[in-house]
């Protein structure tokens, strides 16, 4: 190999101690293992080494040359100009292959470690298996470790659970006893005007569409023992008992219809497509939609489909009401500390349920409370949909509770 000329080893020079190649040499060498020195040699060309590399201390690009060389059978093709005697460090490595290769057989890298693309394929294969099966390890451990309800948290979970089946229509029998809608209109219409059958009154509303009068009249025939029980609900509950009465009242104007809302969307049923109101009446998507609530139906239906997979029980639909009822944020309060601290309590006895239940599906807690997101925007929504309601609906078909509770509500 003939020697470097002064003008190539000023080049050099000026690579080797040029700031902008120092820091990409830096970057690629990445992490050292802990048990090399300080500034360990490669033993094939002299630059740092990285870590052991097919049994011998080697840098990154020895490396990478060695198992490029194997993994494409490279080495027959390879030739030397000078006899196969030139010297390799780390500034001629590049300008022979043949006496590169030779170099790293001589020091001892040992070709039966190269992996082909098969092997290589499985190696990927089997870590990446390790590293799930790790993960799914430490989520078991995470789940045995999570803490679960204390005594006291039990007796407030009880509480909260006998309240909602108290307070629940038809408890676990409501697809026995439900009635679809068009049975109970026609029931309706068939004792009060029995020559009008097939004729559905309605109304224009604002937005181009029509509200089916006769569904809203049967909506409005179960939506005050409806408020009623969401009411009665509260009232069981000791932490909402012991604030002012003008509390009460915002808290339970805001969360009335998420509330109601919930206990409508767990009862969803997918064979027949559709949601059971106040556990007695059945209806579907556009039933629902052209009786006056509109887009609000979708919200509630989505919903519904969505709780499908939670498999919810009795305690969750519990706790997440007391969570919907006691929200801090309502306009006009007065308690706000203690309902946002009595909301916390709430919270943290419904997390231990939640690890207690160990559910199957991942992020079950998280995924969970953004249902209450869900539920306060339909609350949102049905509050703006109301004032349409009261402009597309004869008066007297209101019933008092059911104006009382919604009426003055910010959109």
């Amino acid at each position: 190999m003939p020697s470097l000329t002064k003008s190539q080893c000023s080049v050099w020079g000026e690579k080797t101690f040029s700031p902008r190649w120092l820091v990409k040499t830096r970057r690629a060498l990445g992490y050292i293992p802990s048990y090399l020195e300080k500034d360990e040699p490669c033993v094939v060309c002299g630059d740092k080494a990285t870590g052991y590399h097919y049994r011998c201390i080697t840098c990154e690009g020895c490396k990478g040359f060695f198992r490029r060389t194997i993994q494409k059978n490279l080495h027959p093709a390879y030739s030397c100009k000078y006899d196969g005697c030139c010297i390799i460090d780390k500034i001629t490595r590049n300008q022979c292959q043949l006496c590169r290769f030779k170099k790293c057989i001589a020091v001892g890298m040992a070709m039966d470690l190269v992996l082909d693309d098969s092997k290589r394929v499985a190696k990927r294969r089997l870590i990446e298996e390790n590293r799930e099966k790790r993960k799914k390890e430490e989520m078991v451990k995470t789940l045995q470790n999570r803490p679960e309800p204390t005594g006291s948290e039990w007796e407030l979970i009880r509480m909260l659970t006998e309240a909602h089946r108290h307070t629940n229509a038809q408890g676990s029998h409501w697809k026995q006893k439900r009635k679809f809608l068009g049975e109970l209109a026609l029931e309706a219409k068939t004792a009060k005007y029995p020559e009008d059958i097939g004729q559905s009154p309605v109304a224009p509303t604002s937005d181009g569409d029509k509200v089916d009068l006769e569904a809203f009249s049967e909506f409005t025939k179960i939506i005050t023992p409806a408020i009623t029980r969401v009411v009665d609900f509260a009232k069981k509950l000791p932490m909402f008992s012991e604030l002012p009465c003008e509390d009460q009242i915002i808290l339970l104007k805001g969360c009335c219809m998420e509330i109601m809302s919930l206990r409508a969307a767990v009862r969803y049923d997918p064979e027949s497509e559709t949601l059971t109101l106040s556990g007695e009446m059945a209806v579907k998507r556009e039933q629902l939609k052209n009786g006056g609530l509109g887009v609000v139906s979708d919200a509630i239906f989505d919903l519904g489909k969505s709780l499908a997979q939670f498999n919810l029980d009795d305690t969750e639909v519990a706790l997440l009401q007391a969570v919907l009822l006691m929200s801090s944020d309502r306009s006009g309060l007065t308690n706000i500390d203690k309902i946002e601290k009595c909301q916390e309590t709430y919270l943290l006895a419904f997390e231990h349920y939640i690890n207690y239940r160990k559910h199957n599906i991942p992020h079950f807690w998280p995924k969970l409370l953004m249902k209450v997101t869900d539920l306060r925007m339909i609350g949102a929504c049905h509050a703006s949909r109301f004032l349409h309601m009261k402009v597309e609906c004869p008066t007297e078909l209101f019933p008092p509770l059911f104006l009382e509770v919604f009426e003055d509500q910010e959109v």
